[in-house]
């Protein structure tokens, strides 16, 4: 079979990837093998790859494959999330495009323009994968809204409300005017920007006096009940009783004493607005307080806003601050850099806004999930450091906000059967809801015609928190064979930015549901940032295009260069040319491979190097395997990578296959040819997680070979006992030979000619090493001797010292002539040097780390001269 001389990425991906896939090897069933088990963190059903999943999908192969070679029946399982905010925006969009406005669509109309959106673009990520060279069980790809999952999440939510776990309650949410829905505490970004902070002259009730309240937000004046002082402030102690005049809308409200006023901040005096800030809220329950919501659910003003009615909630800002300046009331406007709520998906100010809403009770259900990181380490994070943060967030939970007002995603199953707020049940069927509805209500002539489901939907976490269980089926089913097969999962891998969203929610779940652990380990990547350490965004348009990045440098070279610097939890600081760097390193693989191969064999006696070189290595990489095997189980995955990118570059490529290779012309042994492919082929089962495809190309080259023989499904390398002693005289081998050739190159003697050497060996070095040296250095003869050599060029090893005799090796005029140059430019440097230090004016003036930089450059002149010295006393 004739090997290409070039190695063609995009020729070899797709084959190897179609032959996978046709003989089933990603496909895992339950038998009698160890498990091992990943499921993917779905990403968004409309998302597209970039940096971020690429990064943590690659780790994810490697683990994959890795198992996969280690013999366990490996099942990696993929799958998407619906993504109920993000979906329904885009679907939203296209609708407005098309002239549809989602409100005047039914629930059902709406929900067929979503699948069909769905249906259009909810693969395009998953094929991507595959061109990365993901090994799914695509057999196996689960999506949120499917029907069996939509199953299990109600199931779920039904059985925690009969826990007494979920209830429904009127809180301060945090409300998204672009989505329109509510956002848990953890969707919300507080970045920092730069507002307008507005002084408002408030006048006092029968009083020629007034008040002066400060405000980022004049527009919420419209809805203030009362203004806040503190009981110790001496300096409002006299308003005790009165009541201000809140400007435009002219309502009467009164002045009210609190703890909660700071006295130091601002003019020490609030104005309360409970429907829009939760600590105003708070005060106004406690003062029994008025509550005026002023913004409709997009947060434009409602009928509160008066003649503002219909206005953004910034244009309103605007027009009530020009209005209260044209009162003479507006005192000052001075900036203020604050943080501001955005939610993360619409980027959207968030609201802070009173509603009916769905709870879960999360602090008697986190405490298994706090024991098992935190105190059992049963559940283990990589790097440890986050720890810390999954402590802080578990410890303060909060009751979780599971409902949203959306159309996407699986529908509360709660029934209203009466006009009050409690005549609801909660069943799994609406044919259960009315069993229930009419037990509760006394009344069995209700019928299904009578109930009104819920019309929020479920946060898109309530289901994906069941992920690692419901993939298997494992809440409807709990018994069936592949949730008890399957699960608890090995490996998870994802980012720490959902630690909490989704990390700790599964622990949850996982006790909960299974009174087990969901995994065992938790590999939190970094972000990935460009060279400026910018996190890569489109809005920035410094993320490149995963796609081509695959067709620039091959699937192996991009997973190549992204490991390289992807340490555990530590940031990517991603660089193209790492990509580059994963190419060569492809092609340094492909060039050995046809080097070797393009030898000739025959059944000629093994030479003493080529015997010592392969013993060599194979020690070698028994110790590299080692070091391999103590890096994935840190989960140092680029550690994984650069050991063995340094064993084959470097010991294999570089010094290996040069101690091995045949003279000029001259076949090489039938021995050292076998010994050597079987080392080629351990080269590849440890690169091919990282590199899948080249090492299968090169595997099925190497002979023919049935489907069982793949190396997809070949056995990893066993670990087996080194000799440390024989690879650290190699090294020194090695620094022999590398003497050598430098000295040939300084001294422009070429390799083709022979040379003799002599050995000082006060190191002990074994002379069984003198084969490889004198093949690597052309060396004619190798003679010990037990005294310097005279008229020699010599170069130290360790204690060893090594000569060269100069007679027939070099034209000694000629480099006589050299080094009485170079001898004379030195002395020269260094007399102007030293007329610098001379100078008591340049020493006393000069910067003491200019002054130190003569001082080193004269040291180094010194020594140089010293040298050259002796080296032209040894010619002369």
């Amino acid at each position: 079979m004739e090997i290409p001389s070039k190695y063609s990425a995009e020729a070899v991906e797709n084959k190897w990837y179609n032959y996978w896939m046709q003989h089933g090897y990603f496909n895992s069933k339950p038998d009698d093998r160890e498990p091992y088990t990943i499921v993917i963190p779905p990403p968004n059903v409309t998302g597209v790859l970039h940096m971020g999943h690429m990064l943590n999908n690659t780790i994810q192969d490697v683990l994959i494959r890795r198992a996969r070679l280690q013999g366990k029946n490996a099942c990696w399982v993929p799958g998407t999330d619906h993504a109920s905010i993000a979906t329904e925006a885009k679907v939203v969009a296209k609708l407005r495009a098309q002239g549809i406005d989602k409100n005047n669509l039914t629930r059902d109309e709406f929900l067929k323009h979503a699948w069909d959106w769905t249906n259009e673009y909810g693969g395009v990520i998953l094929e991507q994968l595959k061109k990365l060279g993901c090994s799914c069980d695509w057999e196996r790809t689960k999506f949120t809204m499917d029907d069996d999952m939509n199953e299990s999440v109600i199931k779920v939510f039904v059985d925690l409300y009969n826990k007494g776990l979920i209830y429904r309650g009127y809180r301060m949410v945090n409300w998204d005017p672009e989505a329109k829905t509510t956002l848990s505490d953890e969707e919300v970004i507080h970045l920092e920007r730069t507002d307008k902070l507005y002084y408002v002259n408030y006048k006092i009730q029968d009083d020629d006096g007034y008040v002066t309240l400060a405000t980022t937000r004049p527009e919420t004046i419209l809805g203030d009940t009362a203004v806040c002082v503190n009981p110790n402030d001496e300096r409002y102690a006299h308003l005790k009783g009165k009541h201000v005049i809140v400007p435009i809308c002219n309502r009467v409200v009164p002045i009210i004493f609190d703890d909660y006023v700071d006295m130091e901040f601002g003019t020490g005096c609030l104005k309360i607005t409970p429907a829009h800030d939760v600590n105003d809220k708070a005060i106004g329950q406690r003062h029994h307080l008025e509550i005026i919501d002023i913004l409709n659910d997009d947060a434009t003003l409602n009928s509160y806003g008066m003649h503002h009615q219909g206005k953004d909630r910034v244009a309103a800002r605007m027009a009530v601050a020009q209005e209260l300046d044209e009162m003479s009331i507006l005192v000052k406007t001075e900036d203020i850099t604050h943080k501001v709520g955005t939610s993360e998906r619409t980027r959207a100010v968030i609201e802070p806004r009173l509603s009916d809403q769905w709870f879960l009770k999360m602090e008697d259900l986190a405490k298994p999930a706090i024991k098992a990181v935190l105190e059992d380490e049963t559940v283990k994070l990589f790097p440890k450091r986050f720890n810390n943060t999954y402590r802080h967030w578990m410890e303060n939970i909060r009751d979780w906000n599971i409902s949203r007002q959306l159309l996407w995603g699986q529908q509360i199953p709660a029934y209203y059967y009466g006009d009050g707020k409690e005549d609801f049940v909660v069943a799994e069927s609406i044919e259960e809801a009315l069993k229930l509805a009419q037990e509760r209500s006394n009344n069995p002539k209700l019928n299904i015609s009578d109930l009104r489901q819920e019309t929020d939907a479920l946060d898109t976490w309530f289901s994906s928190w069941l992920w690692p269980i419901s993939v298997f089926d494992g809440i409807r089913n709990p018994e069936n064979e592949d949730i008890n097969y399957y699960y608890p999962t090995n490996d998870l891998v994802t980012g720490p930015d959902i630690l909490f969203f989704w990390v700790a929610r599964m622990i949850v779940a996982g006790f909960e549901y299974r009174n087990e652990r969901p995994f065992e380990n938790v590999y939190l990547t970094g972000l990935v940032r460009d060279k400026q350490r910018r996190k890569m965004s489109k809005s920035l348009g410094n993320s490149p295009d995963a796609l081509k990045l695959i067709k620039d440098y091959g699937a192996d070279g991009v997973r190549v260069g992204l490991l390289l610097s992807a340490a555990a939890g530590n940031d990517l600081m991603f660089d193209e040319d790492l990509c580059g760097q994963g190419k060569g390193f492809s092609n340094k693989i492909w060039n050995a491979f046809r080097l070797v191969q393009g030898w000739e064999v025959a059944n000629i006696e093994q030479p003493e190097a080529s015997k010592l070189a392969i013993e060599w290595f194979e020690h070698k990489f028994q110790s590299a395997l080692v070091e391999i095997e103590d890096h994935y189980s840190k989960y140092r995955l680029s550690d994984v990578l650069m050991t063995a990118y340094k064993l084959v570059w470097d010991d294999f490529c570089s010094w290996l296959l040069e101690m091995i290779k045949p003279a000029y012309q001259q076949p090489i042994d039938a021995k050292t040819f076998k010994e050597v492919t079987a080392i080629f082929e351990n080269n590849l089962k440890i690169l091919h997680p990282f590199m899948p495809f080249i090492t299968e190309e090169i595997w099925q080259y190497t002979k023919e070979r049935s489907p069982e023989e793949a190396l997809i499904v070949a056995k990893y390398p066993e670990m087996t006992a080194f000799d440390s002693k024989l690879i650290s005289d190699f090294e020194t081998v090695k620094d022999v030979v590398s003497g050598i050739r430098t000295i040939r190159t300084d001294k422009n003697i070429p390799f083709k000619d022979t040379i003799e050497l002599m050995a000082l060996n006060n190191e002990n070095l074994d002379e069984r090493y003198n084969s490889v040296i004198t093949k690597l250095g052309n060396i004619s003869t190798l003679k010990s001797v037990t005294e310097p050599v005279e008229g020699a060029l010599t170069f130290r090893v360790l204690s060893n010292e090594y000569f060269i005799p100069i007679s027939g090796a070099i034209d000694v005029e000629a480099e006589i002539a050299k080094l009485s140059e170079e001898l004379k430019y030195t002395e020269g440097f260094l007399k102007s040097v030293q007329g610098k230090l001379k100078n008591e004016r340049f020493v006393n003036n000069a910067p003491d780390a200019v002054v130190a930089s003569e001082r080193k450059k004269e040291a180094d002149a010194l020594a140089t001269v010293e040298t050259l010295k002796a080296s032209l006393k040894n010619l002369k």
